[in-house]
């Protein structure tokens, strides 16, 4: 009977629920369409690898020399995010159109646990300056690091291609009008049981009937000025059509 209930609140007021949900819907596209602005993700890889040379051969690198790289990886990632690294990088790279700070914020530096690699991601609202600036900021590093650690173990592994296919990471409009429809289907309902809750009139004789548990012995309905006027143009014609039967008789 609960069930039953509820779906007779939900059905009463489903225009309401309809227009909420297509309101959502289609503010949802609006936003994604004319009022984001789409976000570039560009990604360059270093490796942390130092070997070193015994009479023009390179050594193969030994445990103790990638545990030292392993652990140099946190360092490093400190120090690319300094104002020493993207200092230069908003010098060399005009481009950017960005400070050292604003590089920075738009930078992300992640390793995988027990790797040598480190991944490099830089965020802009052109793909251009997104490749731009994440090849920048590993040849920069690449070029400081030597000087600021007196070791050079690190390599740059791949950089960011312009002409790779790009899309923005930011703009996904089938998963906003879906997460758009769901938010507001569930606040409609929400909003209609929180309205029906609030209603404390009867609507109908079924309702009062529920309600007292006593049976419904008359009605007692109202007319608008609608309901009198056709009433009476009824009435009206049927005298009319009277008079004219008694006058044919």
């Amino acid at each position: 009977m609960e069930l039953k209930r509820y779906l007779q609140v939900i059905q009463k007021k489903l225009w309401l629920i309809a227009l909420i949900v297509c309101c959502a819907v289609v503010l949802s596209v609006v936003k994604s369409v004319f009022f984001s602005t789409p976000v570039y993700e560009a990604e360059a890889k270093l490796i942390v690898n130092q070997t070193t040379q015994t009479e023009g051969q390179e050594e193969e690198p030994t445990i103790n020399s990638v545990q030292t790289n392993i652990m140099l990886i946190n360092t490093y990632k400190e120090i690319l995010l300094t104002s020493a690294i993207m200092g230069k990088v908003s010098d060399q790279y005009p481009q950017l159109k960005a400070s050292a700070r604003e590089i920075s914020t738009r930078t992300t530096v992640s390793a995988a646990a027990e790797s040598q690699v480190m991944r490099l991601t830089y965020r802009d609202t052109s793909y251009e300056n997104a490749v731009r600036g994440v090849n920048g900021i590993a040849k920069v590093f690449k070029e400081q690091i030597p000087s600021i650690m007196k070791i050079d173990n690190v390599t740059i592994l791949n950089e960011a291609s312009a002409d790779e296919p790009a899309a923005p990471i930011n703009y996904n409009p089938v998963m906003s009008v879906l997460l758009s429809f769901i938010v507001a289907l569930i606040a409609s309902v929400t909003l209609v049981f929180f309205i029906d809750y609030l209603d404390n009139t009867f609507k109908t004789e079924e309702e009062l009937e529920e309600e007292l548990g006593l049976p419904v012995l008359a009605l007692i309905t109202k007319n608008d000025k609608e309901d009198r006027k056709y009433k009476k143009d009824a009435k009206t014609s049927l005298m009319e059509e009277g008079k004219y039967a008694t006058i044919n008789q």
